[in-house]
């Protein structure tokens, strides 16, 4: 079965699901466009009724939803937690938003003695929800509370490892007081994908996933003239400058690539410290991550989870080891593992030259990539050598300084001081191979709307 809990911890199957007939699939559109012909009628007072609710279940449910993410992907609970809350803060966002970020906009005209033009913003159909594991709820919250609010309809094709926490995020929609059939979870294989774009009733696809994955989806989106948002990998920098507070930093840097145990897209996956802090900069780090407690995701006390799945720790093994054989030199640090489940002890590569391909791949997992920059040029030109554009963050004692570095980062978005992070009034998003479009705020509710002119001509006709 495509869609199973397997508990990474111990690696043990615990539930498998059935997979979404052609008929199901059929059926979840015909329900989808019922509900979007009752939803898109509805008030702004409605929507933002429906976004509070959810935010509050959310808050309600946060440590079972919490413990269900430990089970299914490895996440530990504080960090389950607390991507739980940061999905309810997203549906209070559009709560309160969402009138403001809708709301028709006069537009300048040269003559209005003769014209009046007004741009409004209309719900146009289904969704397609293409998600990964990594962020079992906030993934799915980022894309249902702005296009709930919008008026269109959701349907979910979550990853094949989170079948319950998929279900439950419908049955907290529809608690919250969703109308049927407007967002649904379906167990839905690939080979259903064309069928869902090709139908008349979807309006567009977003997906958050890997490039093959995005590639293969965005063509089949533009073959049916669809419109597409795509959240793909990335390799951020992470860049400390020499006037970097340095014990701050090396704190936000083991964090910044360890938390969800690195399987983060904005994870700092290069860190690159220029050529003065290096050495105390390494020496420093390398004592926080061998800090790092490993341990059963269910335990408050374990800040190093197992990896999503045995194949994913496997795959993780194999492509450092390709890294290696290309020239690059590997440190174990010495975290103590269980003996069971997907577990993968953090390395640190360096020597990744200009010959080692190994520079432009994506770790997804705890592998530092790690780079000593002459100096602040250097950097830059590190940080700019990827095929990837998704995030960035710069570490300076010095604002203004940070601000003249971020101007040369090729990236859709970069942080000072703080690891590429996310919130609901942030637009998310990046550019090359990570992907476009954006999410969040509001470039992220007005991503699937008809952007329509009204204009209203008080002129006489020419014959």
């Amino acid at each position: 079965m495509a869609f199973a809990t397997i508990n990474p911890y111990t690696n043990e199957l615990l539930k498998e699901f059935p997979e979404a007939t052609e008929q199901d699939v059929k059926a979840a559109l015909d329900k989808g466009h019922k509900a979007y012909e009752a939803w898109r009628a509805t008030s702004f007072e409605e929507r933002a009724k429906l976004m509070k609710n959810i935010g509050a279940l959310l808050r309600r449910d946060a440590d079972k939803l919490a413990r269900l993410a430990a089970l299914e992907m490895g996440k530990v609970l504080t960090e389950g937690k607390a991507e739980v809350i940061l999905s309810a803060e997203i549906c209070e966002y559009y709560a309160e938003n969402l009138a403001e970020l809708l709301k028709p906009e006069e537009l300048k005209v040269s003559d209005p003695k003769v014209g009046r033009a007004t741009m409004v913003y209309e719900p146009q159909g289904i969704v397609l929800a293409i998600e990964p594991w990594n962020f079992p709820y906030y993934q799915v919250l980022r894309i249902v509370a702005p296009q709930l609010s919008a008026g269109n309809a959701v349907l979910l094709k979550h990853a094949g490892n989170l079948p319950q926490c998929a279900a439950a995020c419908q049955e907290l929609v529809e608690e919250a007081g969703a109308p049927k059939g407007l967002f649904q979870n379906i167990y839905m294989p690939h080979k259903f994908t064309d069928m869902v774009l090709e139908d008349p009733r979807t309006c567009g696809v977003a997906l958050t996933g890997s490039e093959r994955a995005g590639s293969i989806v965005a063509g089949t989106a533009g073959k049916a003239l669809k419109k597409a948002t795509m959240e793909l990998g990335g390799s951020d920098a992470f860049i400390v400058l020499d006037d970097a507070d340095l014990e701050k930093t090396v704190k936000w840097a083991v964090f910044g690539r360890h938390w969800n145990a690195g399987q983060v897209c904005v994870s700092a996956k290069r860190i690159i410290v220029v050529d003065s802090l290096y050495d105390r900069f390494v020496e420093l780090y390398k004592k926080g991550i061998a800090a790092l407690k490993a341990g059963d995701p269910m335990d408050p006390n374990t800040t190093f989870a197992p990896l999503s799945s045995q194949k994913a720790a496997d795959d993780l093994r194999e492509l450092v080891q390709k890294a290696v054989k290309q020239g690059a030199k590997a440190e174990t640090i010495p975290v103590p593992v269980p003996n069971q489940g997907a577990f993968f002890q953090p390395v640190i590569l360096t020597g990744l030259d200009e010959n080692n391909e190994a520079r432009h791949w994506e770790f997804f997992g705890p592998v530092t990539q790690l780079y000593r920059a002459k100096d602040e040029d250097d950097a830059v030109r590190i940080a700019n050598d990827s095929p990837y554009g998704l995030g960035g963050s710069i570490f300076s004692k010095d604002e203004a300084h940070a601000l003249r570095v971020a101007s040369r980062l090729r990236t859709g978005m970069v942080f000072i001081n703080h690891p590429t992070g996310t919130k609901a009034e942030l637009p998310f998003g990046g550019i090359a191979r990570s992907g476009f479009g954006r999410e969040l705020m509001a470039l992220g509710i007005k991503e699937f709307v008809n952007h329509k002119l009204i204009n209203v001509v008080d002129i006489d006709a020419p014959f």
